[in-house]
């Protein structure tokens, strides 16, 4: 696993222009994450540390939440994930000082502890799949999910440059006035990436696991205990009729 460098990852700057692109307006791609694929969520953790964490911080979780959860050893955590904390039991914290990410994204990259639950599994995959060509653009990009984002595309080597299709139609508003709006078609690539669409895909859809998963590290457990919650229901609800029968069986 490389060092970490201080690559910007998703959600850089949340400004969104008024358009019609909004994320409300975006069939979003369905991610198909298993939160239960603890080798997805390992390759997922070395794709965060890796990409993400230089810039972005998951302050409310800990290194050793995760070792536990993903089967890995102090060590592992130390050699491959730990690239800027000393301690299993601290938290993950961004590599880049916020005064620099300030001056040179004009706003702070947001922590991503919450990203999975606040904005959900399929909108941070379509997100990280969104980026387009657009030379209007300071960064050279913009993405279909977040029109006017201020992040870069900092995956282009592995997915390479794509542009997006748009159709335009024109109809009439209520007061006879012509409207246009474009509908979005789709990617058509423009240079090729280290990654084919996918394995790039399986990057993404890893990567995307551990955002969730770390939005709700008890998530598993809490299920579990669920599960065993509602089997004792049953148990007890099937000795409360028995016991009812019992008890009333001389009532006439």
């Amino acid at each position: 696993m490389s060092t970490n460098t201080c690559r910007p990852f998703i959600l850089a700057a949340l400004a969104i222009a008024g358009t019609a692109f909004g994320a409300g307006d975006v069939a979003l791609e369905k991610a198909a994450i298993d939160p239960g694929n603890v080798n997805s969520l390992q390759r997922g953790a070395a794709n965060f540390m890796n990409y993400c964490s230089g810039c972005h911080s998951a302050k409310y979780v800990r290194y050793k939440t995760i070792g536990k959860y993903l089967s890995l050893s102090e060590e592992q955590l130390i050699d491959n994930l730990m690239f800027n904390a000393e301690k299993t039991f601290e938290t993950i914290n961004a590599a880049m000082p916020e005064a620099d990410a300030e001056r040179w994204f004009g706003k702070a990259p947001p922590d991503l502890s919450l990203v999975g639950r606040a904005k959900g599994a399929d909108y941070v995959y379509s997100f990280l799949k969104g980026f387009y060509v657009d030379a209007n653009s300071p960064t050279g990009v913009n993405n279909h999910v977040l029109q006017h984002t201020s992040m870069p595309h900092v995956l282009w080597q592995l997915q390479g440059y794509q542009q997006a299709v748009y159709t335009e139609h024109s109809e009439e508003d209520a007061e006879g006035r012509a409207v246009t709006t474009q509908h979005f078609e789709g990617f058509e690539p423009v240079t090729e990436g280290s990654l084919d669409a996918e394995d790039y895909d399986l990057f993404v859809r890893d990567t995307t696991n551990f955002l969730a998963y770390i939005a709700e590290p008890i998530r598993s457990d809490r299920r579990k205990l669920g599960v065993w919650v509602l089997i004792y229901l049953f148990v007890f609800l099937i000795i409360a009729r028995m016991l009812k029968k019992q008890l009333w069986k001389d009532v006439t």
